[in-house]
């Protein structure tokens, strides 16, 4: 049973030693140049010319007044009533 054991382990040393190792890569160092203190301030631009402003437009027209319309006609007029005669209306007090 040692044998076994024996035999398992140099079945594993000579597997794991034909696996291919990958090349190891060193990385390489780029310098970056750091910038330096910061200069004097530039002198200021001179004012830019004004644009050229546009001509005004002319002034619409003025609508004309609407027409007056037409009066409505008269209605017809009724006949004239009746004169009364000898009839004699009481109206009584209200009672309180």
């Amino acid at each position: 049973m040692n044998y076994k054991i024996v035999l398992s382990a140099a079945l594993a040393v000579i597997a794991l030693g034909a696996c291919e190792k990958a090349p190891v890569v060193t990385p390489t160092v780029v310098a970056v140049p750091v910038p330096g203190p910061v200069g004097p301030t530039g002198a200021t631009g001179t004012t830019g010319e004004t644009g050229y402003t546009g001509e005004k437009g002319a002034t619409g027209y003025t609508g004309d007044a609407g027409v007056t319309g037409n009066t409505g006609e008269t209605g017809a007029t009724g006949e004239q009533g009746k004169t009364g005669g000898d009839t004699v209306v009481i109206v009584p007090n209200p009672q309180r």
